[in-house]
C-alpha cells in the first residue's frame, strides 16, 4: 500500500526508539536482573541448607534418629521448593511449612543445642528462608504487565507508523524508493523488535525451562550428601 499509493510522511525515527525500543530494553534489563537475583538467592538457599545439615550432623548430643529426622526435614524443604519452582502453579505454603519444621525442631530440642550453635544455625536458616521467599516472589510477580502490553501494541503498530516514514527517507536518498530495500528494512526491523520481545517473554519466568537462559533449578537442589559422612 505504501509503495502503490506513495503513502509517505516525514517522521523522526528517534521517536520510535523512545516509544518502543527504550521500554522494551528496560523490561529486558529488569527480567535479567530478576534472573540474576534468583541465582543469588537460590545459592544462598542451598548453602544455608547444606551448612545447617552439617551443623546438625556435628551435634554430639543428638541421637542418630534425631539427626535423620532433621536431615529429612532439610531434604524435603529443598525438594518441595524445586518442585514449586518447576511447576506452573505450586503450593508455596507446603514449602514454608517444611522450612518451619526445621525451626520447630530447634525449639523442641533447644536444651541439646548450645546457645552459640543455635545462633549459628539460625543464621544459616535465615539464608534458607530469605532465599525461599525471594525466589517465590520472583516466580509469582513478573515485570509490569502494563509495560509489556504497551510494548506489544507498539510493535504491532510499527509497520503502520514507521514503514511510510522509512519509504519517505528512501525517496529523499539515492535509492529513490527502492521497493526491495523497503521490504528488507521493514522485515529486519520488525524481526528485531519481535525477537527482543520474545527474549523478554522467555525471561519472565526463569524457572520454567522454556528459554535458553532459564535457570536449571535441579542444580540448586540438596540431595542430602551430608548424611553420608
Amino acid at each position: 500500500m505504501v509503495y502503490q499509493f506513495n503513502f509517505t510522511y516525514d517522521l523522526d525515527l528517534t521517536l520510535i526508539s523512545i516509544a518502543i525500543v527504550f521500554p522494551l530494553v528496560f523490561t529486558i534489563r529488569s527480567a535479567f536482573k530478576r534472573r540474576d537475583k534468583a541465582l543469588e538467592y537460590l545459592s544462598r538457599f542451598r548453602s544455608g541448607l547444606v551448612s545447617a545439615d552439617f551443623a546438625f550432623l556435628a551435634l554430639k548430643k543428638f541421637e542418630l534418629e534425631e539427626k535423620s529426622l532433621i536431615h529429612r526435614y532439610i531434604v524435603t524443604t529443598s525438594e518441595q521448593l524445586m518442585e514449586f519452582l518447576g511447576k506452573p502453579s505450586g503450593d508455596l505454603e507446603s514449602v514454608r511449612n517444611s522450612a518451619a519444621k526445621i525451626n520447630q525442631f530447634i525449639v523442641d530440642n533447644s536444651k541439646k543445642i548450645k546457645s552459640s550453635n543455635r545462633l549459628k544455625i539460625n543464621n544459616m536458616l535465615l539464608d534458607v528462608h530469605l532465599g525461599l521467599e525471594t525466589v517465590a516472589a520472583i516466580k509469582q510477580y513478573h515485570t509490569p504487565h502494563s509495560l509489556r502490553a504497551y510494548c506489544l501494541i507498539f510493535i504491532y503498530l510499527y509497520p503502520l507508523i514507521c514503514i511510510p516514514a522509512i519509504y519517505y527517507k528512501l525517496q529523499q536518498g539515492i535509492h529513490e524508493g527502492n521497493l526491495f530495500l523497503l521490504l528488507f528494512l521493514s522485515v529486519i526491523s520488525s524481526f528485531i523488535l519481535i525477537s527482543l520481545f520474545n527474549v523478554q517473554e522467555q525471561l519472565e519466568n526463569p524457572f520454567d525451562s522454556k528459554g535458553l537462559d532459564d535457570i536449571q533449578t535441579e542444580s540448586f537442589g540438596f540431595n542430602g550428601f551430608a548424611s553420608k559422612i
